[in-house]
């Protein structure tokens, strides 16, 4: 299957904690975690558990680019340096190396990219809500 999201992290199941309707499944990759929050009839027919090889896929549109120490609710930032920015007239798409040689593509205004003063190198942190986070196998 190919997909139209830009982001597509491999990885291990390392937890799945199950609620009555929704879990939160932990996906470890290269020494960092991501998790999502699914229904638990996705983790059902997924199969998804502890030491299954599954993928993270996230839209551009639902990472968000941060810059110094981040105190915030959303689950996942992943630390990383900004390898390449592709800047539209109201948009442009940042790009930015995690662990393991991952990219992570970020769909932003233009405006906030030049209030945080992004550029190629920079060191930035990409911000995902666990709500944006979809699992295949």
């Amino acid at each position: 299957m190919k997909l139209s999201a830009r982001n597509q992290i491999e990885g291990t199941v390392v937890n799945v904690n199950e609620g009555a309707v929704n879990a939160i499944v932990a996906l470890e990759f290269a020494g960092e975690t991501i998790s999502g929050t699914i229904s638990m009839s996705a983790v059902q027919e997924l199969g998804l558990e502890k030491g299954k090889k599954a993928t993270a896929i996230i839209k551009a549109t639902e990472v968000m680019i941060g810059i110094g120490d981040l105190t915030l609710s959303a689950r996942n930032k992943l630390a990383g340096k900004i390898t390449a920015i592709d800047e539209g007239a109201v948009n442009a798409i940042v790009k930015v190396e995690v662990a393991g040689g991952n990219t992570i593509s970020a769909t932003i205004s233009m405006a906030s990219v030049k209030d945080l003063g992004l550029a190629v190198g920079k060191e930035v942190v990409a911000v995902i809500k666990a709500t944006s986070v979809m699992f295949a196998i």
